[in-house]
C-alpha cells in the first residue's frame, strides 16, 4: 500500500478544491452571463417588431464590465445587479479575460474582432487605477472626446468602427491628450462644460466569421420558400447538407413545441443553434417571450446526435443598437443619469456620466462561413429517409462558445433576403 506524505496529501486535497472551485465558478459565470442575454435580447426584440436582430451578449457585457470598474454607490449596484457578478472580483475578472482570449484564438478557421471604446471629455483627469485596469480589459481603447458639439459627436460615435487605425488609439495613460475625437472648433475650454456636464460615451463593435466544421456545398443550394411571418413567400438561397448535427426537441412552459439544431464550426470550439417553432403557426415572438436561461441550459443535455437533411437559409446582418435606450429597462438607468450618475472610479470630478452608448454588430453565414460570390446553381436532391431539418420560416440563432457556453451572438431571421443594418 502506498502511503502520501502529509504535505503530498495536502496539496493533492488543495488542488482539487482549487479545481472545484473553479468549476463552480465557471458554472455560475455561464448561468449569469445566459441570464444577461435573454433579458437584454428580450428587451430588444421588444422594440424591434418584425425585423431581423442581432446581438452580442459577451461583448456588451465586456463593455459593461469596463464601467463597473469606475462605477460607484448605486450606479455599481445597478451594474452589478443586471450582469450578476462584480468585475472587482479577481477571479471573475481573470475568467472573462480568460475567456474572451480563448473564444478570439479558438481556431483558424475562425475570425472574431471585438473592440471596446470608451470616449471621455477632453480635459477630465482619470484616476490612474482606472487606466490601469482599463489597460488591462479585453481589446479596449480610451479616446479623447470634444462634446462641445452634440450633434456632430453624437454621428462620429455613431460611425465609429472597429477597424479605426491604430493613429486614433489614445495610450492608457492619465493625462494623455492625443487621440481627440473633436466634436467642433470650440476651445477646449468651452468643450469641458457642454451643457455644464462633462460627457463620457461607450462604442463596443464585433464582427465574426467562421468556417463549418462540414462545409455546405454551393452545388446544393437551391433558391427555395421562406415563409415570412406574414404568411408572405419569398425565393431564398436556402444552403443543403446530409450530415450528422446535435439536434432535440423541448417545450416551452406554455407546451409549445420546438426544436434546436446545433451546428459546429471548425475545431468545434464554437457552435451555431438554430432554434425553429415546431408548429408552422407558432408565432417566433411567443417562443422568444418565453425564453429562460434554464431552458438554454437543458439543451445542453436534450440535444442527440442524430443525421438529417438540414436546409438553412444564406444570411448576413448588421446593426447597430442604441443601449442607451436598452439597458435602462433591464435595470441600468443611473449610467445615463447626469444627476445620478456615480463614475467617481473613472474620475474625481464631478458630473461624468454615459452620454451616449452603442453596440454594433456583425455577422454572416454562407455555405464555407466565409464571403464569398458565386452563382447559386439549382440542383435536384435525392429524397432520403432521414429526418429533416427545414429552416423555412422565421428562427432564432444562437452562436455559442461550446466549452464555456457563454452566447457571442443571439437574434433572430425574420426575412433572411433583408440587410439589417
Amino acid at each position: 500500500m502506498c502511503h502520501l506524505p502529509v504535505a503530498s496529501l495536502f496539496v493533492c486535497l488543495c488542488l482539487l478544491e482549487s479545481s472545484r472551485c473553479s468549476i463552480s465558478l465557471q458554472d455560475s459565470m455561464t448561468e449569469l452571463h445566459t441570464r444577461f442575454a435573454v433579458s437584454f435580447y428580450q428587451a430588444l426584440s421588444e422594440t424591434e417588431n418584425n425585423s431581423n436582430l442581432i446581438v452580442s451578449p459577451v461583448s456588451i457585457s465586456l463593455s459593461l464590465g469596463l464601467l463597473q470598474l469606475g462605477a460607484r454607490g448605486n450606479t455599481l449596484a445597478q451594474l452589478e445587479g443586471a450582469l450578476g457578478y462584480h468585475v472587482n472580483d479577481a477571479r471573475v475578472q481573470d475568467f472573462l479575460l480568460h475567456s474572451h482570449s480563448d473564444i478570439s484564438n479558438s481556431s483558424q478557421g475562425l475570425w472574431l474582432q471585438q473592440t471596446c471604446t470608451l470616449f471621455i471629455q477632453s480635459g477630465v483627469q482619470l484616476l490612474t487605477q482606472f487606466t490601469q485596469h482599463a489597460a488591462a480589459w479585453a481589446n479596449t481603447s480610451l479616446i479623447r472626446a470634444n462634446f462641445s458639439h452634440a450633434s456632430r459627436t453624437h454621428s462620429q460615435l455613431v460611425k465609429w468602427g472597429p477597424n479605426r487605425g491604430h493613429d486614433d488609439t489614445w495610450p492608457l495613460q492619465a493625462g494623455s491628450s492625443s487621440g481627440e475625437l473633436a466634436g467642433s472648433g470650440e476651445s477646449q475650454g468651452e468643450a469641458l462644460w457642454w451643457g455644464h456636464r462633462m460627457q463620457m460615451a461607450l462604442v463596443n463593435t464585433i464582427s465574426f466569421r467562421g468556417v463549418w466544421q462540414k462545409q455546405f456545398l454551393f452545388t446544393n443550394t437551391q433558391n427555395l420558400p421562406f415563409v415570412l411571418s406574414d404568411g408572405t413567400a419569398i425565393k431564398v438561397p436556402m444552403m443543403y447538407q446530409a450530415t450528422e448535427v446535435s439536434f432535440g426537441q423541448f417545450r416551452t412552459v406554455s407546451d409549445q413545441r420546438y426544436t434546436v439544431l446545433d451546428l459546429p464550426y471548425l475545431g468545434r470550439t464554437l457552435g451555431l443553434q438554430v432554434v425553429l417553432p415546431s408548429e408552422r403557426k407558432t408565432p417566433l415572438s411567443s417562443l422568444e417571450s418565453q425564453l429562460t436561461a434554464r431552458q438554454l441550459a437543458s439543451w445542453e443535455t436534450g440535444l442527440r446526435r442524430i443525421k438529417m437533411d438540414v436546409f438553412l437559409p444564406r444570411f448576413k446582418m448588421q446593426k447597430k443598437v442604441n443601449l442607451r435606450s436598452v439597458l435602462p429597462s433591464i435595470g441600468l438607468s443611473d449610467a445615463f443619469n447626469p444627476t445620478a450618475a456615480d463614475f467617481t472610479g473613472i474620475s474625481e470630478a464631478e458630473g461624468l456620466y454615459v452620454s451616449d452608448a452603442f453596440h454594433d454588430v456583425r455577422i454572416e453565414v454562407t455555405e464555407d462561413g466565409t464571403k464569398a460570390a458565386a452563382a447559386t446553381a439549382m440542383v435536384l436532391l435525392k429524397r432520403s429517409r432521414a429526418p429533416v431539418f427545414k429552416a423555412d420560416r422565421p428562427f432564432l440563432y444562437l452562436l455559442r462558445h461550446i466549452n464555456t457556453g457563454s452566447i457571442l451572438f443571439m437574434g433572430r431571421v425574420m426575412n433572411p433576403a433583408e440587410q439589417t443594418s
